[in-house]
Formats: C-alpha cells, structure tokens, sequence
C-alpha cells in the first residue's frame, strides 16, 4: 500500500519536474544573456592626451599608392615586358629575336601565385583570403570595387527565411544546408566588421489567425539552426503592439505579427574595406585597370594577363598595356564571368544566367528606423522587403530575366510594381508616390549554371567553382551573406589546382594602429578570414561617435555615420574635415544638405582608398548616389572640385567627370530630361525645375496653391487660389 501510494505520489512530481526542467530550458536558451556585435568595448580604446594636454592620434598604417601598386604589377614581368616592348624595334635591324625571347625565358619575373581578376564581394573576399595564408595575390578591376552588383543588394545578411520554408517544404537538403551555411557566415560578417553590419529585427504580418502558429514556427527552426551564432529570438506581436512598433502597417485584417532577426549592411564600404584590408596585408590591389588577354605558356597553360589602366584615358592620355605574370587565375567577375571565360576558350559555353532585380529608396518617414518588414506573400508570389537604410527606406526587389549591361536602369514596370506591393500593406491614408522615389536602381544577379551537369539548363542554388583545361578558376554565382565560404572554398581549390604552398604570414601589419593589442586571427597558413577583423574594426564602438564629437567638434548625426562607416578610420576622415569657421559644427562641410557626408571623407577616399571619379566617391564611398539620385547631382559639382584639387584633374577631365556622373546617376534614377543638365544648370538652381508632366512624377512635395481658411485674409467661402506669381509658390 504505501508502495503504490509512494508511486503514485512520485509520478506526476517527475512529470512536472521534466516539464519544469524543459520549460526552464525553453525559456534560457530563448532569453539567455547574449553578446550583441558591437555592444562590446572596443579592443583598441579611443585616442587619449599625453604629457601637457596634447592629443595622440592613431597612427594608422597605410596601404601602397595606387601608382605603387601598379609598378608592383609591371615587376611581377621582370625584364621580358622590356623585351617584348623592343623586340619589333630591334629585330627590323639587328634580327635579334631569338636572343630577346631567350632573354625573356631567364628573366628576373617575380609572378604572383595568384592574379584575381575582379574586385567584387567575392573577387575582393578571395584576396584577403589568399594574401592572409602566406600567398602572394595580385587583383585588377576594370570599374571600381563594388561597381557591379556587390552595391546593388537587399544590404541585408541573412541565412534566408524563405529558402528555409522551401527546405521544409520540398524537403530539400541542400535548401536546408544553404541557409545553415549562411546563418554561421552571418555571424562572421558582423564579427569582423561591426561597423559596418547591425542586426536588424523584421516583421511578419500576420493576416489570419491561422498564420501565426505557421510563422511563429518558422521564426523558431531559424532561431534554431542559428543555434549559438544567433542572436535575439524571435517574438510575437498583438496587433496594437504591432502597430505600435510598425505606426504605417494597414490595420485592417491585422491579426498581430512576428518579428525575427537578421543582419544588414553597408555593402558597397564593406566592399572597400575588404579590398583595402586585403591591401594592408600585402595584397596587389589596383581598380580601374581592364584585362584585355589571357596569357599562356607553350603547354597551353594560363600564366598571366594583358591589362590597361583605364584612369590615363580619362587623363586624355594613351592607355598603356602591360603584363601581369601569375601561377594562377581566378575569374571572379560576377555577371561577366562568361566574357573572360571567352578570353580563355571562345567556345566556351556560358555559365550565366542573368537576373535582374530593382530596389526603389523611400524617405525615411516610410518605415521606423529600426524595424524592416517582409512581405512573404505579393500579389505575384514574390517576397518583398522593406527596409530602414541610411536614414532613407529601401524596398525589393524584383527577378527576373535581363540583359547583361554596365549600368542597367531600372523600369518603371518594375518601380510600379514595388510601389503597388508597398501600397497594399500601407496604412490606406498614406498616398506612395512616384514623386517620393528618391533613387531607383537594378542589380543583375549572376545565377549560374554547371557546365559539366547533365541537365545544363538547371541552375545552381548556391556558387559555382569550375576551372578549365588551361586552368581559369571561375568562382559566379552565390550571395553577399557568404561571400567569405566561397573566397575559402575558391582559395582551397587554387592551392590544390596550382600546386600552391602556403605559409605563415611573418609580418603581420598592425591594423589597429597601436602595439597595444594584435588581431586574434593566427596566420598560420590555414583560413582565418572568420577572424580577421576588417580595417575600422578594431577601434570601433557604439560610443565611439562621443569621442569623434568632444575632440573635433562635429555635429551629431556626421559623428554617428563616419564611426559606422570607416569604424576607427573616423579619426582620420574627421581630421581630413575642412574648419567650419563656426563656432558649432567646428569641421566637417556637407556635401548634401540632406544627408551627413562631408569634405573629409573625399579626401579620404582619394588618399586612402584608390578613389579615381567622381562615381566612385558619390556612389561607393559615400552612398548619396544610392539613396537621393537628385541630392547627388546637386553635390557633383563640389565634389568634382575636391576630387579635382587631389587629383590634379586639368579642365577636360572635369568636364568628363561631368558628363560621365551624368549618364550614371541616370542608373539610380535620375530622370532622363535631366541628362543634358549642365554644371552651371545645377548651381544655378535651375536642375532642380520640372516641367507639369515630370513634376507629377518625380515632384517630393505637392505646390502650396491654397491657402488654409484660417490664415485667409479674404471673407469665409470665398476659397481664393493663390497664383502662380504669388510668393507663396515661389
């Protein structure tokens, strides 16, 4: 008797005990401290004052220049680019070519291991990876860093929700795999660069009762798979509380919502710093330089490449061509991957299938400034998001098939289309406009097909590597989030296709700017680029714009920007800053009225980031051209100027600066009637006029035509118009 009765009275206290201990679990592992990117201090504390007051700046390495870096190039030919350059001079009179070609063959050529020929995410990626395990590497791109598709992204880094509904779905493991992938490579990226990634949290709305168990489930398996490289958990939201976080979501039909975490990013500086950091570390990093040929040896085999500085033929000068001379090749061109794969073997088929996808950027007042929203269900089966970046609200994107093109234009289908989408999940009595499209640009995605796959028509989910007989090592396709997987992937096929040794890097450069701390990453010879903390880092901290205001005197939204953009480099481009002449802000001169870029930081992208156009600086470096196409043309003229005093630019090439800026801020959405506008157009004031047609569409604002009846001087009823001469709409 007292057995059962002790059994009886032991059983549901071990089932409450295991549901308490399971709860309790549930309820750590959701709630649990955790350490935000960026929260931390930062590794290397803020310049301070040493004896008598005075401040110590960092003191920063820099990179090479760009005129060294190109003399490195011609270096790694030796003295056959000398040969080959005469051998025609010579031979009309001395018939010395086989002497000048075995000259050649005992040359004193220094080759690259390897030579990368575009400096995207993933070109520029794969050179911090190589030159951080001991190799010697060597980049050239034709246009600028980031000038392709690597500025033209969602600027989020996610493992991706709905590749993981269609993982579940479809029961799709290499779905599943992909989004694991990229959930621990999201945490890399805001490690190494915490400056320039945040974690942003992203609404669900959820219409039906019956989607909240469905979503609520989703978010829960991706916070799962983040496991320990994830952050905050996910939640869900009432509807008043919904609305309270998102005040523009449509109320109607509003069951409540769900908000998960992901990461967003300045693409377009990660890019550059990526390519700088690479260059710091001893990478041969040279933009605006084109690859003209492949070059091979007697048994067929690539071993370097014709290229041409493209910045002397904006100078009015002749382009000359030199050779580069590498073990290995490494074609990482994004959406022009197949142009250089033709270089190598022109029947090569191609491997790209382009896509094209447009983002439209929305004044700020659009969106909270901390909260994005996903639409996983448009009126066409698309997933649309919605996003704050950069004071302003990006929204896309679009996909679907395209053309290859430099500089693609957005359609206005497609912008159509976007704001239709927007408006169906707006509050009814916010009216989106085309007048509030502040900027409109398409990004071509390189999806990639397999040569060597049976079905050639399948396209790959993730990246693509391939090499050919000759040995072009082609890396395409994949996404911002994991650019690093692929560079280590890209890296560990070279060091086996070309029979590379690497090695430890002996002179680690102090990328901090102090020998108060060294980088966790052991360069050993084996990948660290999970470790390696990207230029900017090392100093940065969510306090650090405090120090940037108390010492230099610049404005509060200019201080936030230039530590969340060049990290600890903000002491530099502050410093760069030209005096107000004022007593507060005491530097730092707006480029734009509207937005928080300033003088400094052109200087710093001419000095210290191979800066060669105006496009490179209103684009990439800052990213005005990204988020106001008009605001940029109203500050090209100033720009042109600095950039002109740096550059030593004579009166041609500014004009040609002009006319180029032009023609690309047409990409950005910068409306066609506005192509022929002139410098002294816009200084003037006179860009900024539309005709009726043109006001209706790209107009911010409506005309102040009436007047309201309490500040009417005339009798009530009379409901006077104003003029079109009246002041009032001047």
């Amino acid at each position: 008797m007292a057995i059962r009765l002790s059994r009886g009275f032991l059983r549901p206290f071990i089932y409450a005990s295991a549901a308490a201990v399971a709860g309790g679990g549930i309820l750590y592992v959701s709630y649990r401290p955790r350490n935000l990117p960026g929260s931390d201090p930062a590794a290397v504390p803020p310049p301070g004052y040493g004896e008598g007051g005075s401040f110590v700046p960092p003191r920063f390495p820099q990179a090479k220049s760009r005129e060294q870096q190109i003399a490195d190039l011609k270096k790694s030919a030796g003295i056959r680019e000398i040969a080959e350059k005469t051998k025609g001079v010579f031979s009309a009179f001395l018939g010395t070519n086989d002497v000048i070609e075995q000259r050649g063959a005992e040359d004193d050529a220094d080759p690259y291991d390897l030579l990368i020929i575009g400096g995207g995410a993933t070109g520029t990626g794969i050179a911090l990876d190589a030159v951080t395990r001991g190799l010697k590497v060597a980049l050239v791109e034709r246009d600028d860093f980031a000038s392709g598709t690597s500025s033209k992204s969602t600027k989020l880094v996610h493992g991706g929700v709905r590749y993981l509904e269609k993982a579940v779905w479809e029961l799709d493991y290499n779905q599943y795999k992909l989004v694991r992938e990229a959930l621990r490579e999201r945490k890399y990226f805001l490690d190494t660069a915490p400056h320039l990634s945040m974690w942003l949290p992203i609404m669900i709305p959820v219409q039906k009762w019956w989607q909240a168990p469905y979503f609520w489930a989703g978010t829960k398996f991706y916070d799962l798979l983040a496991g320990s490289e994830g952050i905050e958990s996910s939640y869900f939201l009432t509807k008043s509380r919904a609305l309270d976080a998102f005040p523009m979501l449509k109320k109607d039909n509003l069951f409540g919502a769900l908000v998960y975490y992901d990461g967003a990013h300045n693409d377009s500086r990660m890019n550059v710093s990526l390519a700088m950091t690479a260059a710091l570390y001893g990478s041969t990093i040279v933009n605006h330089v084109e690859v003209t040929g492949l070059m091979k040896d007697e048994n067929g085999k690539l071993n370097g490449a014709r290229v041409k500085d493209l910045v002397r033929e904006k100078d009015g000068k002749v382009a000359e061509e030199f050779t580069i001379r590498a073990k290995g090749i490494i074609n990482a061109t994004g959406p022009f991957t197949d142009s250089i794969r033709k270089m190598d073997d022109q029947g090569a088929s191609d491997i790209v299938a382009p896509s094209s996808g447009v983002h439209v950027i929305l004044p700020g007042y659009y969106s909270p400034s901390k909260m994005g929203l996903i639409d996983p269900a448009t009126s066409d089966g698309r997933v649309i998001f919605f996003l704050p970046w950069q004071g302003n609200t990006i929204a896309g994107t679009t996909d679907a098939p395209t053309s290859i093109t430099q500089n693609p234009i957005a359609g206005e289908e497609e912008i159509s289309w976007i704001l239709s989408e927007i408006q169906g999940y707006l509050a009814p009595d916010i009216n989106v406009r085309r007048g509030d499209v502040l900027a409109a640009w398409s990004g071509i995605r390189p999806l990639v097909r397999d040569p060597k796959s049976k079905n050639t028509e399948s396209l790959v989910r993730n990246h693509l590597l391939t090499a050919s007989d000759s040995g072009l090592l082609t890396c395409a396709g994949g996404k911002w989030t994991t650019y690093r997987q692929m560079a280590e992937e890209t890296v560990d096929e070279a060091l086996r296709l070309y029979n590379l040794k690497p090695g430890p890097v002996l002179q680690v450069p102090r990328i901090s700017g102090t020998e108060m701390v060294d980088d966790s990453a052991p360069l050993d010879g084996t990948c660290q680029t999970h470790q390696v903390r990207l230029l900017g880092a090392h100093g940065f901290s969510k306090t650090l714009f405090i120090n940037l205001i108390q010492h230099f005197g610049v404005e509060t939204d200019i201080a936030k920007h230039l530590t969340e953009s060049y990290g600890d480099r903000a002491w530099t481009v502050a410093a760069l800053s030209a005096p107000t002449e004022k007593r507060f802000p005491v530097r730092g001169i707006r480029i734009s009225p509207l937005y928080p870029f300033i003088d400094g930081e052109i200087r710093y992208a001419v000095r210290h980031e191979y800066a060669q156009t105006a496009v490179d600086v209103l684009a990439r470096r800052t990213r005005l051209a990204f988020l106001n196409a008009q605001a940029a043309l109203e500050a090209l003229p100033y720009v042109i100027d600095l950039m002109g005093e740096e550059l030593h630019w004579d009166a041609k090439r500014r004009k040609r600066e002009w006319k180029d800026t032009v023609q690309f801020l047409a990409s950005m959405g910068l409306p066609r009637s506005k192509l022929g506008v002139t410098r002294k157009d816009v200084e003037s004031g006179a860009a900024g006029e539309y005709d009726e047609h043109e006001r209706k569409l790209y107009s911010r604002h409506d005309r102040p035509a009436d007047t309201m009846e309490s500040d009417s001087k005339f009798a009530s009823g009379e409901n006077v118009v104003l003029s079109t001469d009246s002041p009032a709409n001047k």
